[in-house]
């Protein structure tokens, strides 16, 4: 009888501890992929900043050539100055989709100017674009690795309950937008 009171009052003592080493454990856990994921969409709000920064002499070059070209240069002068006030990671990501496209629609058009696209002044500035886009690309990749790994740990169990308990909810992904998904009709943009 005296060994089964020990052996209880032991066990009394033992799971509660267990539970509480391993709730610190996966809260710990936790901390650290969110503190991954908000590094990782750092990295990308860098890329974006060296791209918006080298915009302003991109865009001083084509108007040389292309002056009738201005609405679009004007859209993407304007998401680039709206980038720099948007303060939430959904806003900044969603501008970055806008901006993209945009970008991809001025990349086009530019192959209508033989003279631009002979210019070193552009060509040093367009291989400067695509270095940070692939850049820029990686560190998407980056951000939706951690994104995968954190939403995967606080969504299987026993992760799920305690991530539910402390507070810790899923984060959305970098995702491709359906017309960015679609192959880009070069002759109906000339």
């Amino acid at each position: 009888g005296q060994t089964i009171k020990h052996l209880l009052m032991i066990s009394l003592l033992v799971i509660p501890a267990l539970i509480l080493i391993m709730a610190v454990v996966f809260y710990n856990r936790f901390v650290r992929m969110r503190n991954e994921v908000r590094n990782a969409l750092g990295n990308v709000d860098v890329y974006l900043k060296k791209r918006y920064d080298l915009l302003p002499n991109l865009i001083s070059v084509v108007k040389k050539y292309a002056a009738h070209e201005k609405e679009l240069l004007s859209q993407i002068t304007a998401l680039r100055s709206q980038a720099g006030s948007l303060k939430s990671a959904e806003d900044r990501l969603a501008n970055d989709k806008e901006f993209t496209a945009a970008m991809k629609g001025f990349m086009v058009n530019v192959e209508a100017y033989p003279d631009l696209k002979a210019s070193e002044n552009f060509g040093s500035l367009q291989r400067s674009l695509n270095e940070l886009e692939a850049q820029l690309a990686a560190a998407r990749r980056s951000y939706n690795g951690a994104v995968t790994d954190y939403n995967t740990s606080t969504q299987m169990f026993p992760g799920n309950v305690l991530a539910g308990m402390f507070g810790f909810g899923s984060i959305d992904l970098i995702e491709v937008s359906e017309t960015e998904r679609q192959n880009i009709d070069v002759g109906s943009l000339l």
